[in-house]
């Protein structure tokens, strides 16, 4: 299972393992249940902390629990845990271990503290660069609270489960049986959906904080650069962000950043985060901006409740996926309609989906998507593609792909649970046409996040902040950059450079203004 290569990085790894730990599998006569039961002895064989129990009988075979010996197992992978969710497994080899989470001392008091019994199952596919965060948040929440428990769930092995479940997008987060949420979430988000009073408390703090110097609200590749750059001159400064990391959280591989010749999102994002936190920054997560205001200083409420202050604001909060606003899109999200090629794909094995968008994301969708379904339907609004001509290239050599363009979607449609189609306008002759496909990629670009802002700032027709080459807005003292503004080209070392000079602009007006 494991090449030998691999096998020496998590023989290193594994010196770290604190206490004795078991490894107890639950397996059938499957080929997947053979190769699961050799990697758990390839483990075993790497540290002689590492005991391979006997199997026993199970809910879900083939799975397998990590227990610290003598204890009741709360950690569980169902599937094998390769691809993406490799590193969950390693960092719940360690942490059952007792070998310490790296997070902050009052995070893992408040998870202790929870005295509800929390039973978490995570549907993941293994190709999903989302999932792991998820998998390895609620793992350390097991890990360090014996009320809770944590299962991985691999849906393409577990195909019929996933499709009684209705569940049609990763990660896929049940709690004691019930739904409880879809998409990347953070610990911090995840503790504060199961400890209500948390929220009331944090916000509490949030308003007693001094007024900043300069406040940054978002906390993508923009304002992470701002942050540095403001805190590099030594002023007050603060960072409000609803997920730091932002839109390249959700990116893949990224390789035209100059002087990295390839990493990608998530990798991405903790370098910023570590760089910022490098400086006195006062970093304030899971927050998400609703009203902007002014008297004798700028005040950002926050959906929360609670308040911040500052002498001057820079606006980084990016964009996110534009959606097609046709009946039934909101009725499906997650259920069908899906924004993620590379996260959902799998869970659409051997049926047939459509991808909405002509250019390079929703080719590109188009192409991978095509190796794991019977058949894919790509609508594009234009009279043409707009991709790369070495993109559509590829695309129109593959079989089980169908182009049809001056396509206006306008309806997905289903049966109360889950999509079972959509319709569609040929433009030209305006005639309605009818899709029978089990899901929806939508890949038509993205939308600022400037919601909050539509009677403070000028925006332009399409939503965007309108700057000037300085980065300033309609309003003094108020600056903005990246995604979310008018500056051309969306970027992530783009929206790096615009960070900096928007925040060395907002510094020129505080000296100006003797702040």
């Amino acid at each position: 299972m494991l090449d030998a290569n691999l096998k020496a990085q998590l023989q290193a790894y594994l010196e770290r393992l604190v206490n004795p730990i078991e490894l107890i599998a639950s397996l059938d006569d499957s080929q997947a249940a053979q190769e699961l039961h050799q990697l758990l002895q390839e483990i075993a064989g790497l540290n002689a902390k590492i005991r391979l129990a006997e199997p026993v009988s199970g809910e879900r075979q083939p799975s397998f629990a990590i227990a610290r010996v003598g204890e009741t197992p709360r950690v569980r992978f169902a599937g094998i845990p390769l691809g993406h969710e490799f590193t969950s497994l390693v960092l719940a080899l360690l942490q059952v271990s007792g070998y310490a989470p790296k997070i902050e001392a009052a995070i893992a008091e408040q998870i202790k503290g929870l005295s509800t019994r929390l039973n978490f199952e995570t549907y993941v596919s293994l190709s999903c660069h989302n999932c792991p965060d998820v998998v390895q948040a609620l793992n350390i929440m097991a890990v360090l609270n014996p009320n809770i428990s944590h299962t991985m769930i691999d849906g393409a092995l577990f195909q019929q489960e996933v499709t009684d479940k209705n569940i049609m997008a990763v990660p896929s987060v049940r709690l004691n049986g019930a739904e409880f949420g879809q998409g990347r979430m953070t610990l911090e988000e995840i503790l504060a959906k199961v400890d209500i009073e948390a929220e009331a408390k944090a916000a509490a703090q949030l308003h007693d904080k001094a007024p900043y110097d300069l406040l940054i609200v978002g906390g993508g590749p923009s304002g992470a650069a701002a942050a540095i750059y403001a805190a590099r001159k030594g002023i007050r400064t603060g960072v409000v962000a609803e997920r730091f990391g932002g839109q390249v959280m959700d990116t893949l591989a990224i390789e035209n950043f100059i002087s990295v010749k390839e990493t990608d999102g998530a990798k991405l994002a903790r370098s910023l985060e570590e760089h910022v936190k490098s400086y006195e920054v006062d970093i304030i997560n899971n927050q998400r901006a609703s009203r902007l205001s002014q008297d004798d200083l700028f005040h950002v409420e926050l959906a929360s409740g609670a308040t911040l202050r500052s002498k001057a604001i820079l606006i980084a909060t990016g964009a996110r996926w534009r959606e097609m606003n046709v009946n039934g899109e909101q009725q499906y999200r997650g259920r069908g309609v899906a924004y993620c090629p590379h996260c959902d794909g799998p869970l659409f094995k051997g049926k047939a989906v459509a991808v909405i968008g002509g250019g390079n994301s929703g080719v590109e969708a188009a192409i991978d998507l095509a190796g794991i379904v019977s058949h894919v339907t790509l609508l594009e609004f234009d009279s043409k593609l707009r991709a790369d001509a070495v993109l559509q290239k590829k695309l129109y050599s593959l079989p089980n792909v169908t182009v049809i363009t001056s396509a206006l979607t306008t309806e997905v449609h289903g049966d109360g649970q889950k999509m079972t189609g959509l319709s569609y306008t040929n433009r030209l002759t305006n005639e309605s046409h009818h899709l029978a496909v089990a899901g929806v990629f939508v890949q038509i670009g993205l939308l600022p996040n400037t919601d909050w802002l539509k009677d403070t700032l000028n925006l332009t027709n399409r939503g965007e902040i309108e700057v000037n080459s300085r980065g300033e807005t309609s309003m003094a003292g108020v600056f903005a950059a990246g995604d979310v503004t008018t500056a051309p080209f969306k970027q992530i070392i783009i929206a790096m450079g615009e960070g900096a000079k928007a925040s060395l602009a907002a510094f020129d007006y505080l000296i100006r203004q003797g702040a």
